[in-house]
């Protein structure tokens, strides 16, 4: 079978490709965070339309009892919806969705409507729904602004824990990073930080520019005999969302939030002008007291090895995408990739 066209679905981890040195959890996921669920839902009609959108939910999030978070820009070309109160307060209030630009203000107001109707929202006057997006223009109509409501509560309501789709599913359908098809994709790491294990898990949208690294070596689509995207750079976006059950507090997690966005460039991110390079990091154990920062260095190693991973995870679960006017961005080859690296 053509290695082009194969299926796709295998993981790095599943390669021999690791980053670090830490264990990872037993999803490779940022389910193995306690409470946290993910939901996709994908809308696809070839080929005009790639699109969709991802829910992350941590455990029962609402205004009355938000969870501690951090947020961190490291190119702020984007519309990271509720983004300023979550700087301001440190404090995350509703799940957080990822979806198409366009469609990330609709998304909004889905999210915001699902809220209200929890009972634990009866009383509830005013919300920050938090909503990132990446552009998927290149593949998908995205003035179509195809994610409607329907969908968003779809994803809301299915979101479940244990392993999670990646790949071109949800809001990776339509999305492409580093000269190849990519999508969604999620890792985990397990470390011990101020005297007690803790697991951090990741999910990112990766849909960036930059050229590929796979465990600091640089892979083009040239070199595995793959069509790239030709002489234009390419702008987009990456979307990464992290969890932790150490008891960190807002300011500690916009530090764990930098270093997700600091890992993009282990994998060759290029943080171009046109690129929105967001992270959101929020902790799911709001009480206890925090650890001393002195204490964070495992848990900043295991977040950009998480990172690193999961951006590989989204590469490599992807399929081969052909969108309007006949744009098409390739899968990355795994046996072409292991076979160019060669023993590791």
């Amino acid at each position: 079978m053509d290695e082009l066209a194969a299926p796709a679905g295998r993981r790095a981890r599943d390669l021999g490709l690791v980053a670090g040195r830490l264990p990872a959890g037993p999803y490779g996921a940022i389910t193995d965070v306690p409470g946290v669920r993910v939901g996709h839902v994908t809308l696809r009609e070839p080929p005009l339309l790639h699109s969709g959108v991802t829910a992350i939910v941590p455990g029962d999030v609402h205004p009355g009892a938000p969870l501690p978070a951090g947020v961190f820009a490291g190119n702020g070309y984007g519309k990271l919806i509720g983004s300023t109160q979550l700087a301001e307060l440190g404090a995350l209030e509703t799940p957080v969705l990822l979806t198409s630009t366009l469609s990330a203000f609709r998304a909004a107001d889905a999210l915001v409507g699902w809220m209200l109707e929890r009972p634990a929202c009866a009383d509830v006057t005013s919300l920050n729904p938090v909503v990132g997006e990446c552009n998927d223009g290149l593949l998908s109509d995205i003035r179509a602004r195809p994610v409607r409501e329907e969908h968003v509560r779809a994803a809301l309501d299915t979101a479940a824990g244990g392993p999670v789709a990646e790949g071109c599913t949800g809001a990776g359908t339509g999305v492409a990073a580093l000269g190849f098809k990519s999508g969604v994709g999620t890792a985990s790491r397990l470390v011990e930080t101020g005297g007690r294990g803790a697991c951090v898990g990741v999910l990112v949208q990766a849909n960036f520019g930059g050229t590929l690294r796979v465990l600091g070596r640089t892979v083009t689509p040239a070199d595995l005999g793959v069509p790239g995207p030709g002489a234009a750079p390419e702008a987009g976006s990456c979307m990464v969302v992290a969890a932790t059950d150490a008891p960190l507090d807002a300011r500690q997690l916009t530090r764990v939030a930098r270093r997700a966005v600091f890992a993009l460039a282990r994998t060759g991110a290029a943080y171009g002008h046109g690129s929105g390079d967001y992270a959101i990091a929020f902790g799911v154990r709001p009480g206890g007291p925090p650890p001393p920062d002195a204490a964070l260095d495992p848990l900043f190693e295991g977040v950009m090895d998480a990172v690193e991973e999961a951006v590989l995870n989204s590469l490599l679960a992807a399929t081969t995408t052909t969108g309007p006017a006949g744009r098409t961005r390739y899968a990355l080859p795994a046996g072409r990739l292991l076979r160019l690296l060669g023993p590791r």
